[in-house]
C-alpha cells in the first residue's frame, strides 16, 4: 500500500474518487490545449511468430505515403502519428507496435484516462505477429485537451474512434476496448459492423445499473462495517476529497478489485498521473460508487443481439463488473464467447496475466 498512497500525495491526492476504475478511470488535473507529441508510448518487439504472416504484411514505419498536414511524407516517425479528429480541428496521438495482417485498435479506459496502462499488451501481441494500435483520446496525456465540455460525450467519441480507423486505414480490424473503452467498443460495433474483423470487449458489462449493482456489493463485502458507515457518511456528504475517504478507498477497495498488484505497474502510475478530472467527472461523476455524469443512463443490454461480429468478452474474478454479468452478454451475443480471469481484478492484463493473454491470442487466432 505504501506505494500507491506515496503517488497519491506526491501527484493527486485529492482525487483518488476518481482515480482506477471501472467503468470509467480516475482523475488527474486537466491540460491546456495542446499540440498532441510524439512521446513515447508503449514499447514492443516487431517478430511475428504466431500464425500470420506477418513478414508479408509489413506496414511501413512512417507517418504517412500521401501529405496530411501533420507528418512529412516518407518521415519515419517509430509508429506515431497524429489524426485529425473533429473534423480536423484537433489531433490525437496514435501508435503503431509491431507488424501483422491482423490490425487491432487499442481503446483505453476511463472517461479520461491515458493509453499507458495498456503497455502490457504490447508485451504479448507483436511478438505473436498482430499489428496493434494505441491511441490517446481526445482531451487525455499526448492528444489535445480542448476546454470544450460539448466534446465530451459518447456520440462524439464514438465518431472519433472512426475518424482515426479511417486516417489509420484500419479495415476489417479488431476493436479492443477496455472498460469506458469497452462502452466505446459496444457502440462502435453496433454503428459499424461491417469494418470490423473481431471485437473484444474488456472488463466492461452493457450497462451501468449492473455496474452499480456490482461495486455497491463489493463495497459492503470488503469494507469492515465501520469503514463502511464512514464511507457512506462521507458520500452522503460528497465530501469525495476528504484525506480519510481516499485513504479507505484506496487501501480497501481500489487493492482489491483495480489492481491486486504491489506495488502498482509504471504504466498504471503514469496512466493515473495523465488523467483528465473534468472529463470524468462530467461523464461519470465525482465517486467510482456513483453514477451521477452523462454516462447515468447508458444500457445496451437490448441491443446486444445486433452484434454478430465475432466477439470476446473477458473478465475476473475480483473486478468491478461481475463475472455472471460478463457471461450473460456473451449468451445475448450470437458469435461471442466469455472468459474469466480466476486472479485478475478490474486489470487483469497486469495481475492475471497468463489467464488474460491466453484468452485473448487464442480469440485473435479464430478471427
Amino acid at each position: 500500500m505504501t506505494n500507491r498512497r506515496t503517488f497519491l500525495t506526491t501527484t493527486a491526492a485529492a482525487t483518488v474518487t476518481t482515480l482506477a476504475a471501472a467503468p470509467m478511470g480516475a482523475a488527474a488535473a486537466t491540460g491546456t490545449t495542446g499540440k498532441a507529441t510524439g512521446a513515447t508510448g508503449a514499447k514492443g518487439g516487431r517478430g511475428a511468430t504466431g500464425a500470420t504472416a506477418a513478414s508479408a504484411h509489413k506496414s511501413p514505419d512512417i507517418a504517412a505515403t500521401v501529405p496530411d498536414g501533420l507528418n512529412p511524407v516518407g518521415v519515419r516517425t517509430a509508429g506515431v502519428r497524429l489524426v485529425p479528429v473533429v473534423g480536423g480541428k484537433y489531433k490525437v496521438w496514435t501508435k503503431r507496435v509491431g507488424n501483422g495482417a491482423t490490425k487491432v485498435l487499442l481503446l483505453h479506459g476511463g472517461p479520461a484516462f491515458s493509453h499507458e496502462y495498456l503497455e502490457a499488451i504490447a508485451a504479448f501481441l507483436p511478438e505473436a505477429g498482430y499489428e496493434i494500435y494505441f491511441y490517446d483520446q481526445l482531451g487525455v496525456n499526448n492528444s489535445d485537451q480542448p476546454d470544450d465540455t460539448s466534446l465530451w460525450t459518447v456520440p462524439r467519441y464514438l465518431e472519433e474512434v472512426e475518424e482515426v480507423r479511417r486516417a489509420l486505414g484500419l479495415d476489417q480490424f479488431v476493436l479492443f476496448g477496455h472498460s469506458w473503452g469497452g462502452v466505446l467498443a459496444i457502440e462502435y460495433a453496433l454503428k459499424h459492423p461491417l469494418a470490423l474483423k473481431g471485437l473484444v470487449i474488456s472488463n466492461m458489462v452493457a450497462g451501468m445499473q449492473a455496474y452499480l449493482q456490482r461495486i455497491n456489493h463489493l463495497k459492503t463485502t470488503l469494507l469492515p462495517a465501520p469503514l463502511l458507515a464512514r464511507v457512506n457518511a462521507l458520500e452522503n456528504a460528497q465530501d469525495y476529497e476528504n484525506p480519510e475517504y481516499e485513504q479507505i478507498v484506496m487501501e480497501h477497495l481500489y487493492a482489491k478489485v483495480i489492481c491486486r498488484l504491489d506495488p502498482w505497474p509504471d504504466a498504471l502510475m503514469r496512466s493515473f498521473k495523465h488523467l483528465n478530472k473534468s472529463i470524468y467527472v462530467q461523464m461519470q461523476g465525482p465517486s467510482e460508487f456513483q453514477v451521477s455524469g452523462s454516462l447515468k443512463d447508458w444500457e445496451r443490454w437490448d441491443r446486444l443481439h445486433e452484434i454478430r461480429t465475432r466477439t470476446l468478452i473477458l473478465g475476473a474474478t475480483h473486478d468491478t463488473m461481475d463475472p455472471e454479468d460478463i457471461k450473460r452478454m456473451a449468451r445475448l451475443m450470437p458469435n461471442a464467447q466469455a472468459a474469466i480471469c480466476p486472479n485478475g481484478s478490474h486489470l487483469s492484463m497486469w495481475d492475471d496475466q497468463a489467464a488474460y493473454f491466453g484468452h485473448l491470442l487464442r480469440f485473435l487466432a479464430t478471427v
